[in-house]
This record gives structure tokens, C-alpha cells and sequence, in this order.
């Protein structure tokens, strides 16, 4: 395979490798390049290719065969024509090459953008010294559960942070992302951990709401448990609308050496706009970041297009 590329692209052609002198001899050939340089721009018969070049169609057909026996060119369509079916030729391959028995190079079969700094700082408990992601991204389960008995209907926005972080991180060695229920069930809260959904739909969100920089409001009550959007310690401010969400990071309370990501909304659509805030305006979400102290903000999201759909976010606190 031929790659060719610039600082954004990267373009590849494949490429048919010689082995074997005699099949190479069969192509290096003056009028035979030029037959094969016309079947690179498009499919032709012999009787074309013989008028294209002035020369006798015996000539045409004696190299077209050559080029067959080489493997270059193959019959792509077969067409009547005055009474005869003529075989229109394409050439196979886009570049073609020669093989010497030395000189391979070991390459990574993954390319990886360059993740800034204050990303890389922010998202680093999840990235071992491989490049490879460490940890698990839990979503809600899709069955009823928890106190709330609900379905989560916002785990598919982990699609969204995966393909995000898949940019710059390896594929993990194990499954990387685990219903709430699961991890309870298997006891794996002490691993670093990306919470997607808030405390309505995600257990483990809801188990360590207490310990986040800014809360949902859960209150029990004969009914079971109320919930009342999102509160800011720090500002006392309420936030109840369903598009307001929370993007947070905090120690692992079960275990202090991880981490854990929130992502969580009032409802599913604030937890969509907390995925697009980290995964699309990253920069603007982690300005106030700085390591190793509790981070949060509270950010609203917004259908900026008209199409009914969140597309954008803003911070709030």
C-alpha cells in the first residue's frame, strides 16, 4: 500500500507488487506502458485502443495479452459489436512496484491525533503509559431500576465520547463500557470511572452525587425519592431546566488513586449536552480546569440551528 499525505489527509493507493522478473519484463515495454497508461484512465477494447494509437489491432491484442498474463489489466465489461463481443480492459492496480528480500519496518496500525495538554491533563487517570484508555464508561441500565425504577434512555450518547476519545486513545484490552447494575453487581466502582447519565438513570452517578462539586437535589419522601434539578453550592443557584447538565471530575471516592468523569443532566437531553460540551468545546469547558483539585461546571444546552436538537452549549457556573 501507497500512502501519501499531507498535515490534515492522508491518501493511500494500493499497490501491486513484482516478485518474479518475468512478470515485470512483460509491462517494460514502451508501447506496452502506453497501453497500460490508457486503461488507467478508462475502460477500452482493443480495436479502440489500436486507433487511439495508429497501430494495427494484432500489435494491440499481442500486448493487451501480455498485460493479462502480468495480472495488470483484466476484462471489466464484454460489449457486441458488429456482430462480435468486444472485451473492454481497465488496468488493476493504481501504482505497481518491485519487492527485495529485505528492509521491513514494524509501523502502528493506528494513527493518533495530538491531544492538547490541558486535555491530556484532565482526561490522564484514564490513559496508561501505551496510550491505551484505562477504565470504564458506565451507562444506565435500559431496564427499570434504582429508586427512580427508570429506563435510561441516554447511554447511546457514550457512542459520541467514544468515537471522541478514539481519536487519541488506544482501544482498552477488555469491554470498556458497563451498565450501572453491572459494576454494582461486580463491585468495580474502585476502577477509574466516565459516568454517563445523571442520578435518575445512573446508579453509580447517584452513589457518589454527595461528593460532587455541585448536586443534584434527591430528597425522600413517602413516594420514594424527588428529584429537583441541579443545585450550586457555591452560587445557591437551582437549576431545574431539563437541558442543564454537570461536567465534573473528582477522586474516586472508593478509591483515591482514580478518578471519575460525570456527565450527567437533569434529564437526557442535558446529559447530551454535557457529551457535546466535553467532546466539541472542550477547550471552553476546561479553562478553569487545574490538576488535582475538584473540578465542575454547570453548563445549559441549546438548539442554536432550529432543528430541534441541542447543538451547542453554555456555561452557566
Amino acid at each position: 500500500m501507497l500512502s501519501m499525505e499531507d498535515k490534515e489527509t492522508q491518501k493511500i493507493k494500493n499497490i501491486a507488487i513484482f516478485k518474479k522478473p518475468q512478470k515485470l519484463k512483460m509491462i517494460l515495454n514502451n508501447l506496452t506502458w502506453k497501453i497500460l497508461l490508457l486503461l488507467s484512465e478508462k475502460e477500452m477494447y482493443p480495436m479502440e485502443i489500436a486507433r487511439k494509437l495508429n497501430l494495427h489491432e494484432q500489435i494491440v491484442y499481442y500486448h493487451v495479452r501480455k498485460l493479462v498474463k502480468a495480472g495488470v489489466i483484466k476484462v471489466v465489461k464484454e460489449k457486441e459489436k458488429k456482430g462480435a463481443i468486444a472485451k473492454y480492459y481497465k488496468a488493476v492496480y493504481p501504482a505497481l512496484g518491485i519487492e527485495l528480500p529485505f528492509g521491513e519496518k514494524t509501523i502502528k496500525t493506528a494513527r493518533f491525533y495530538t491531544m492538547d495538554e490541558k486535555l491530556r491533563s484532565f482526561l490522564s487517570p484514564f490513559i496508561k503509559n501505551d496510550n491505551r484508555f484505562d477504565g470504564k464508561i458506565v451507562v444506565g441500565s435500559p431496564e427499570p431500576h434504582g429508586p427512580f425504577k427508570t429506563i435510561a434512555r441516554d447511554g447511546h450518547y457514550a457512542a459520541q465520547l467514544a468515537f471522541f476519545l478514539g481519536q487519541y486513545i488506544k482501544l482498552p484490552e477488555n469491554f470498556a463500557v458497563r451498565l450501572d447494575v453491572d459494576i454494582k453487581a461486580e463491585k468495580e466502582e474502585e476502577n477509574n470511572l466516565i459516568l454517563v447519565g445523571g442520578p435518575g438513570t445512573n446508579l453509580i452517578t447517584q452513589e457518589i452525587n454527595k461528593h460532587l462539586p455541585m448536586r443534584f437535589n434527591m430528597k425522600r419522601s413517602k413516594h420514594g425519592f424527588l428529584f429537583g434539578g441541579l443545585i450550586s453550592e457555591k452560587s445557591g443557584n437551582v437549576y431545574t431546566h431539563d437541558a442543564v447538565g454537570l461536567i465534573a471530575k473528582i477522586s474516586n471516592p472508593w478509591n483515591k488513586e482514580k478518578s471519575i468523569i460525570v456527565l450527567a443532566g437533569n434529564k437526557a437531553v442535558g446529559t447530551k449536552a454535557c457529551v457535546i460540551g466535553l467532546t466539541k468545546f472542550w477547550k471552553q469547558i476546561l479553562q478553569n480546569y487545574r490538576k488535582g483539585r475538584k473540578f465542575g461546571v454547570i453548563i445549559q444546552g441549546f438548539d442554536l440551528d432550529g432543528d430541534g436538537k441541542v447543538d451547542s452549549v453554555e456555561i452557566l457556573e
